[in-house]
């Protein structure tokens, strides 16, 4: 698998769109410039734009060729590069060339990246952006999107990934939108490699495809090979490898090693991914070889990255070989010239083989020391395996620190190891029994509790069943004193004043004042008796809860404060106890007088059936309905004594109303 830098190579080949005075201006997607020509050919175009400079020209071309003069600086020096960038984007700005001043702040944010002065690349390019969006140059869109591209590729080089992906997508969206000429190939190729650094596989592929896609719809060959290539890479990264061999193949079609002896680059990126292929496909003779072409072309123009990948590889390559002592020279060279130019990424992969060489030919101190490096480049990636492997290398090497001769003594060896791996079983069982007991603690703990509340709610059932029983007998019990005791005394002193009317001579007068008392006598009685019969109903004892209830609502539709309709489904086939069915009564009796307090009612509706294991309740009326979140935040003892039988026939209740819609009280009991 190639590893970020080597994807850098691959976006550079893509970008070759920037252009100028009979001079094409490779530009890489991480930034990393190979200067070519050589300081005298670069001295050369400096002389030539600048007494270009000293003659009469219009704005516009002369904004252009202070670019150009800033770019060129870049190669021979960077501090003249610099002034020469602020002195063009003085002059643009003056002038309100928005397109000139748009190039020379893209142009400016190559020179930051390659100072890894990145948050001033991204500000550069973002006020390119700007000016693109305000000219009106028939090139702005185009070189707006290629802007959102080099945007991508300066989050990447900083391994903000998500956001590089929303920047290539954009930059493609622009593309297709305003149907702008080229640029989509190189697009795909670093949106794929984009996708395949954060390891979105099928992403990497899809738009490497599309990619060939795009080749194919009128690219040139250079395309056609860049996409190929890129496709042989995506495969190889997913470990197809002999769908990455076809891509490899397919891309050689188009690529002509003699034509590119001078696009040092290119070169170098296909001598590399076309040994990660072989490597992939275990032809190891054949990667070496290409391996070993990438360090010479690199070794000949003095590139650090490709000298230092190609002899990691080689070196990754003697290790599947076993040959631990060559592997050992390519990896300490080639991290001697990564670490001098701080390629991270290289320095992970060859401290980590370098580490795995040491372990396995019994150095554990080198191991671990060299794992500690690999773990300090690699700290952003948390890597469980490697946390293991470490404390493993670290063990081994306390052990060898404090007796040197067990790396001497095989036996030993094993005998330690054995140990250790006795050791090792014997606390992974204690911590499987620890865990198993800790388990069953837990496990006994919740049933400690559940038992804990069952016993607390069965108490509670029992309290709420007291207390209603005692609240129905001492209802009876009221009851039959007032109908027995206060009911015989009004009746004997009704007869009396009877008896008395007919042996008194009274006048017209008297006599109108003793009926109105035996009127009264007549209301109180009457009186008497509703509440007698209110607190314990003569016919729920003789007849039954469904003769009982009929009674009620009659006696509420007579007394005109509401109108009730009563409904009885399969009541009377059903055997309720008394206990039961004077708990059901006092639940009907005191929703409906609650509805003749509070709900403005004209009618309501009080139905009984039987369900399934019970009997379902239910209470409707169209009075002015009221938010039923009220009910648990009220403290009315009305429907708290509701609740509690409700609670101690086990049942549950479903409250819909809203304001203005009245009332529908739903209750369902267990038999």
């Amino acid at each position: 698998m190639l590893n970020g830098q080597t994807q850098s190579f691959i976006c550079r080949m893509a970008d070759k769109e920037v252009y100028y005075y009979m001079k094409k201006e490779l530009r890489c997607c991480l930034f990393f410039l190979l200067f070519l020509n050589s300081a005298r050919a670069q001295q050369h175009l400096v002389d030539s734009i600048t007494k270009e400079l000293q003659q009469s020209m219009p704005d516009s071309s002369r904004a252009m060729s202070m670019m150009r003069l800033a770019v060129d600086y870049e190669a021979i020096d960077t501090a003249k590069s610099y002034q020469a960038y602020r002195e063009a984007i003085k002059f643009a700005s003056e002038k309100k060339l928005y397109y000139q001043l748009g190039r020379t702040y893209q142009n400016q944010s190559f020179l930051f990246n390659s100072a890894a002065k990145y948050e001033q690349a991204l500000a550069s390019l973002d006020n390119a952006i700007e000016y693109y969006k305000k000219s009106g140059h028939p090139k702005a869109k185009l070189w707006e999107a290629n802007a959102y591209n080099d945007k991508a590729n300066s989050l990447k080089a900083q391994n903000e990934f998500q956001q590089a992906i929303e920047y290539y997508l954009k930059s493609i969206s622009l593309i297709e939108e305003h149907k702008l000429p080229g640029g989509l190939v190189s697009k795909y190729t670093n949106l794929s490699t984009a996708f395949g650094d954060i390891n979105e596989n099928d992403k990497e592929i899809e738009y490497a495809h599309k990619a060939v896609t795009a080749a194919k719809n009128g690219g040139s060959g250079q395309d056609l090979f860049m996409a190929y290539f890129i496709l042989a890479n995506a495969y190889s990264r997913q470990d197809s490898t002999r769908s990455a061999r076809m891509a490899l193949d397919s891309s050689k079609i188009y690529f002509a090693e003699e034509d590119n002896v001078d696009n040092v680059d290119i070169l170098l990126s296909y001598y590399l991914i076309s040994a990660q292929v072989f490597k992939k496909l275990e032809q190891l003779d054949s990667a070496f070889y290409f391996f070993q072409k990438a360090y010479n072309i690199s070794t000949t123009y003095n590139y650090s990255y490709g000298k230092a990948e190609s002899e990691l590889q080689m070196g990754a390559i003697a290790i599947m070989k076993k040959n631990y002592a060559e592997a050992e020279k390519y990896l300490l060279s080639g991290i001697k010239e990564a670490k001098s130019v701080n390629y991270n990424g290289i320095l992970n992969n060859g401290y980590k083989y370098l580490s795995d060489i040491y372990a396995v030919t019994g150095r554990y101190k080198e191991a671990y020391e060299y794992f500690q490096k690999h773990k300090q480049v690699n700290d952003s990636v948390v890597n469980m395996d490697a946390k293991k492997y470490g404390k493993e290398l670290e063990k081994k090497y306390e052990t060898a620190k404090k007796d040197a001769q067990l790396l001497v003594q095989h036996s030993e060896i094993e005998r330690k190891s054995k140990l250790n791996y006795i050791l090792f079983s014997g606390a992974v069982m204690l911590l499987v029994i620890s865990l198993l007991l800790y388990r069953n603690y837990r496990q006994k703990q919740k049933l400690q509790q559940q038992r804990i509340n069952e016993l607390e709610t069965e108490k509670q059932l029992t309290a709420v069943e007291a207390v209603l029983k005692g609240e129905e007998q001492e209802r009876t019990r009221l009851a039959r004193d007032l109908h027995d005791g206060l009911g015989g005394m009004l009746s004997g002193i009704k007869y009396s004043f009877q008896t008395m009317k007919g042996n008194l001579v009274l006048t017209p007068e008297n006599v109108q004042v003793f009926e109105r008392s035996m009127d009264m006598l007549n209301s109180s009685i009457k009186e008497m008796r509703r509440v007698a019969h209110n607190m314990m109903p003569e016919a729920l004892v003789k007849f039954g809860l469904g003769v009982a209830l009929k009674d009620f609502c009659q006696g509420i539709n007579l007394s005109g404060a509401l109108q009730v309709n009563y409904q009885s489904i399969g009541i009377d086939k059903v055997n309720i106890d008394q206990t039961t069915a004077i708990t059901i009564y006092r639940i009907v009796q005191e929703l409906i007088n609650n509805t003749m307090k509070h709900a403005s009612a004209k009618t309501a509706i009080v139905q009984l059936s039987v369900i399934d294991n019970g009997i379902g309740i239910t209470v409707e009326d169209d009075g002015k309905g009221f938010d039923p979140a009220i009910l648990e935040r009220s403290g009315g003892m009305g429907w708290s004594n509701i609740h509690n039988r409700i609670e101690y026939l086990k049942g549950k209740v479903d409250v819909r109303s809203e304001p203005g819609k009245g009332a529908s009280i739903h209750i369902e009991l267990n038999l």
